[in-house]
């Protein structure tokens, strides 16, 4: 006697079955934005985002900042503007002006 589709277990094996496939997809789909990411992450790893040349580790006023030796550019992680800013509000731009005056000073050293 052949089993109708309609039957309980019949509809109870295919939801478990859908459920697991559902959880396969979206594991792949994890793992292929994960490793997109970190694709990315090594195509563009200490890089300027300006000239795309290597960018050096310097340390300026106790914080390590990244340098590109080629344009200059200045790169800042998160926090260290503030770091080397300090609670003095009033002297931020003395500051940024003496963070570019020491990358000016380093590529042309």
């Amino acid at each position: 006697m052949p089993k109708d589709h309609a039957d309980p277990e019949d509809q109870y094996f295919h939801r478990e079955d859908q459920e697991k496939l559902q959880k396969l997809k979206e594991k792949a789909q994890a793992d292929e934005a994960a490793a997109a990411l970190q694709a990315r992450r090594d195509a563009h790893w200490n890089k300027c985002g300006k000239c795309g040349a290597d960018m050096e580790t310097q340390i300026f006023r106790g914080v390590e900042l990244e340098i590109c030796p080629a344009c200059g550019a200045v790169l800042l992680d998160s926090g260290e503007l503030q770091t080397l800013a300090g609670k003095d509000q009033g002297g931020v731009f003395e500051l940024v002006g003496a963070l570019f005056n020491f990358s000016r000073k380093k590529r042309e050293g």
